[in-house]
């Protein structure tokens, strides 16, 4: 590597970048969402569409990706990405405030609002994590990932119970003065953790760009990405194994109140326990990795383990929809959230490690490749769930046996994505195996023409 390698210090600076995406985004989804539906009696799927326009836009990741290695500097991007997005976010509060007077105004500046904070996700975003996978040691990539994520998380945490505190009692120009805040917090946490990152390594990566005979276009840049193996099956494990990591997002507390009969308040504190299983999932990761040091750069294990051991939890739930109250929901759903947080960081991982594989220069476009599957998996994931759950409810006539039936095709996809994991490291090394083997006849056939 000839850029120098981060240390600790310099990837949570790095994290802080997260922490401010984080914190605004959960400000737009969340909390302006149960603002347009409890307070101005908006119908739900207004902010649904709001939601689908950020995660729509993020198909763009490749392009912004392409710019970015174009100009070989990853921190414009990713300062400009969040003065993007947190314009945006501040004009989504805007807008929510302006639904109260003149509510087809107010959604109409909604929707380019949203469309703003897509863009901003999908370029700051994309560019953050090619210049950590660029910059961190392999065997640091896993315990990296943990900490710009649980960081992300933190972001969640800490805005939305400062913003609940502050928004009571709710004003829409409080909301905008809150907005407003978060967006200027936001931005001065991605400036300091971008100052002077790239630097040096930048200065040195100049040149060698100049000596390039031409720019290649985004199209040739795709199609070259698209057209390398590993990118590609790495591109359909993304959206394979996140499809089903977002799948059960909102029918878990929708099952937990008609199966087992849990209130509101108990469905959110379930949602709760399945969220600090995802952190010590998280964690998990590079605390073994750190008492086993062999384990702390396979990757490929933890996917695979992660895949496999979420699909047991799923099948878990499908049992405890069949069987009812007397199951263990509570540890089988906090179980779920430690097999998912040891999953992602190993996914996250894993694309830090093969990013920079391939052809020169496309990190960025590689990155925005599984980003946009990632999106769109996500944007999509919740609406095939409940869709799913819905069908079920109506072919099978039974709540319990239409949940059961989608958390074990969720399950299934788990293990179909534990497969494909498998399949993107050995089918390149069964390729060079059989390069080598066709070079070593040729050789030999050369060899014996010359006797």
């Amino acid at each position: 590597m000839n850029n120098p390698v981060l240390s600790w210090f310099g990837i949570v600076r790095l994290g802080l970048v997260q922490t401010g995406l984080g914190a605004i985004v959960v400000l737009t989804t969340s909390t302006l969402n149960r603002v347009m539906v409890v307070e101005l009696a908006m119908p739900a799927i207004l902010p649904g569409a709001l939601v689908a326009i950020h995660y729509a836009l993020q198909v763009l990741r490749p392009a912004w990706g392409h710019g970015s290695d174009l100009g070989a500097r990853r921190t414009p991007w990713i300062v400009g990405g969040m003065a993007v997005l947190a314009t945006g976010g501040l004009m989504a509060a805007v807008a929510t405030a302006w639904m109260t007077t003149h509510p087809l105004f107010g959604i109409a500046l909604a929707v380019a609002a949203f469309g703003l904070i897509g863009v901003g996700v999908g370029a700051a975003g994309t560019s953050l994590l090619v210049l950590l996978a660029k910059r961190t040691d392999d065997n640091r990539r896993a315990a990296a990932a943990t900490i710009v994520w649980v960081m992300m998380i933190a972001g969640f945490i800490v805005t939305t119970g400062v913003a609940g505190h502050l928004l009571d009692p709710f004003s829409p120009a409080r909301l905008i003065a809150v907005s407003g805040s978060v967006s200027v917090a936001a931005m001065v946490l991605t400036l300091v953790g971008v100052w002077g990152v790239e630097g040096n390594a930048v200065a040195a990566a100049q040149p060698r760009l100049m000596d390039l005979p031409r720019r290649s276009s985004f199209r040739e840049a795709f199609i070259e990405v698209w057209t390398e193996p590993k990118s590609r099956r790495f591109a359909i494990f993304v959206f394979v194994s996140m499809l089903a990591y977002s799948a059960q997002d909102l029918i878990l507390e929708p099952f937990a109140g008609a199966v087992f009969g849990f209130t509101p308040g108990e469905t959110t504190k379930l949602s709760g326990i399945q969220h600090g299983g995802t952190l010590i999932g998280m964690a998990l990761v590079p605390l073994v990795g750190a008492i086993y040091p062999r384990a702390r750069g396979n990757l490929q294990v933890w996917t695979v383990g992660g895949c496999l051991a979420s699909a047991i939890a799923l099948l878990c739930l499908t049992a405890a929809a069949l069987i009812g109250p007397a199951w263990p929901i509570r540890e089988n759903v906090f179980m779920l959230g430690v097999t998912n947080g040891a999953y992602a960081v190993a996914a996250i991982g894993s694309m830090m490690a093969l990013v920079g594989a391939g052809g020169e220069k496309r990190e960025g476009v590689r990155m925005g490749l599984w980003g946009a599957a990632q999106a769109f998996a996500f944007g999509i994931g919740g609406f095939l769930g409940t869709l799913a759950s819905d069908i079920a409810r109506y072919l099978l006539t039974s709540p319990t046996l239409s949940y059961a039936v989608v958390f074990a095709s969720e399950a299934g996809m788990f293990v179909v994505s534990a497969c494909m994991a498998v399949w993107i490291h050995r089918a390149p090394a069964r390729s060079a195996m059989r390069q080598g083997s066709a070079g070593d006849m040729r050789a030999a056939a050369i060899a014996g023409g010359a006797r």
